[in-house]
């Protein structure tokens, strides 16, 4: 006669197994690195402009590539909503070798050490991460999205203060003279520069761009922004006027921008590319693989 308590318990425990299995099967999925980029969506380079880390908004996670191009997982995020860097929106360096990162899955900047380690810096006093600068004095500065403010950070973390209201603020950046300049998604004033002491002053006063993602300024003051309903990067003098610099395919949805040397990193969420483009204006992918 078959043991009844057996009996009983073989369906359990075969449902047991199926969940194991299933449970199993979930956390491989969860944590198993991509091949190449899938929606990339900023770049920082270092100092010496020879190591490039990429924010992947569905990898989720960290792309770091050498002088040699080989694509390799810094960091992998969990796939599970509100865990760190799940949906990592910006990246940037933070001055000392380590790394500042936007997630607005948690409302946290992260900060990366070389090998790896991360510490959130604001315990969540943040909204949606947009952009992230550091100014001389290693002050984070956060453009947020969703709280339509910049807000400063201390560089060792602590509770961000409000340094600017803007509406829709995206990427930015410092040039050499200090001064913050911002990209922003608002009817008007879609490119402004912000002095030390919070005064904004309008650089593109009318509505020229599409969809603005982020801005680099080079060395004598000529602003490029990246548009990703436009497919181009905008090219801004002194005065103000834009004009439409590098234009169409293969550009798809350029965003994120870095300065490489005198070249202009282009990162493309929608092309699974990065770009490079000379001060001539010639654009071509940068190789990175596995």
């Amino acid at each position: 006669m078959p043991d009844m308590k057996l009996t009983c318990r073989l369906p359990l425990l075969a449902s047991a197994m199926v969940l194991t299995a299933i449970a199993a099967a979930t956390l491989a999925q969860d944590v198993k690195p991509a091949q190449g980029l899938v929606y990339p969506l900023d770049v920082s380079v270092t100092a010496d402009a020879k190591t490039l880390f990429l924010v992947d908004r569905k990898l989720p996670g960290l792309w770091k590539a050498g002088a040699d191009g080989k694509l390799a997982v810094f960091f992998q995020a969990s796939k599970k909503f509100r865990t760190p860097l799940n949906a990592v929106r910006c990246i940037a360096a933070d001055g000392k070798g380590g790394l500042l990162v936007g997630d607005s899955g948690t409302r946290e900047v992260y900060r990366f050490s070389a090998d790896g380690k991360s510490t959130p810096l604001t315990k969540g006093g943040i909204g949606i991460a947009m952009g992230i600068a550091v100014n001389a004095k290693g002050i984070i500065f956060v453009s947020d999205l969703e709280l339509q403010r910049i807000w400063t950070v201390p560089a060792a973390g602590g509770n961000p203060k409000e340094f600017a209201v803007l509406p829709a603020p995206r990427g930015m950046t410092f040039d050499k003279n200090g001064h913050l300049w911002v990209v922003s998604g608002g009817p008007r004033n879609q490119l402004v520069k912000i002095a030390a002491d919070g005064k904004i002053t309008p650089v593109v006063k009318d509505r020229t761009f599409v969809y603005p993602n982020d801005v680099a300024v080079a060395a004598d003051g000529t602003a490029y922004v990246s548009d990703g309903y436009a497919d181009c990067i905008w090219k801004v003098a002194a005065d103000g006027k834009a004009t439409k610099w590098v234009s169409g395919k293969p550009l798809d949805n350029p965003v994120g921008l870095d300065w490489q040397g005198t070249n202009l990193l282009v990162v493309d969420s929608r092309a699974k590319r990065l770009f490079s483009i000379t001060p001539d204006a010639k654009l071509a992918p940068v190789k990175l693989g596995n």
